[in-house]
């Protein structure tokens, strides 16, 4: 029977049941990320405990002071190390899947690059891509599948921003695992380490510059724009 309008929404889960939720798909695929989490977590107790032995002096509050600042900073840990473990477990999910670079550049870059989903380039038969990124290392282009298939792409997208922007470094990334690729849990990482040649000005200007040719629309081949005659009834 489906549901009447009046029913109430189905109401989302909360927090804890959200974390748990991430740890429980974090585990599945990681095995070593609960350990480093308990690591994480009973660290900073430890040293809470040898810091209150010798510098509380036998006061009982100052060692409960000391002992609750080391839970409170091992589950800090803990949780940021659960983050960057269910990162690398999303990634290794979606990995070798068309389109897990753009999810990668959408969602998983750092400060200082701009990326998009959608790829600059598709092969529709094979499903092999290439994508774009713009930071402060210049332009980024990341292919998709196979080397062999993806270099000519490559090559035609490396061109044609060389054209637009002839002084602007370009930088070409394979994802895969095989020899010279970076891995896709990699990729944010790689595009960081590269070399600092831009401004954060001139990233937005070069960002905005080659998303304005990608939006224009290209003419069919064999129309000339100044010999196409108006239609009659817009004449009217």
């Amino acid at each position: 029977m489906a549901r009447s309008k009046d029913a109430p929404a189905q109401k989302e889960p909360g927090r804890l049941k959200q974390m748990w939720q991430v740890f429980q798909m974090t585990r599945r695929y990681d095995k070593a990320a609960q350990w480093l989490m308990l690591g994480g977590f009973l660290a900073p107790i430890a040293v809470a405990v040898v810091l209150a032995i010798f510098v509380s002096g036998g006061h009982w509050l100052s060692l409960i002071l000391w002992v609750l600042a080391g839970v409170l900073f091992g589950v800090l840990l803990a949780m940021i190390i659960l983050g960057r473990r269910a990162e690398h477990a999303a990634y290794k999910q979606i990995e070798g899947q068309p389109g897990a670079v753009g999810a990668v550049l959408r969602s998983g870059l750092r400060r200082g690059w701009v990326g998009n989903e959608m790829p600059v380039a598709v092969n529709p038969k094979t499903q092999d891509a290439v994508y774009r990124a713009v930071g402060r290392g210049g332009v980024a282009l990341v292919s998709e599948g196979p080397a062999s298939r993806t270099k000519r792409m490559l090559d035609d997208e490396r061109r044609k921003v060389s054209r637009v922007l002839p002084n602007v470094p370009i930088t070409i990334l394979a994802v895969g695992r095989d020899e010279g690729e970076v891995p896709l849990d990699s990729l944010a990482k790689s595009l960081k380490q590269i070399k600092r040649t831009l401004t954060k000005p001139e990233v937005a200007a070069v960002n905005n510059r080659l998303n304005s040719l990608q939006t224009q629309l290209p003419i069919p081949k064999g129309v000339d724009p100044m010999k196409v005659r108006p239609q009659r009834g817009k004449m009217r």
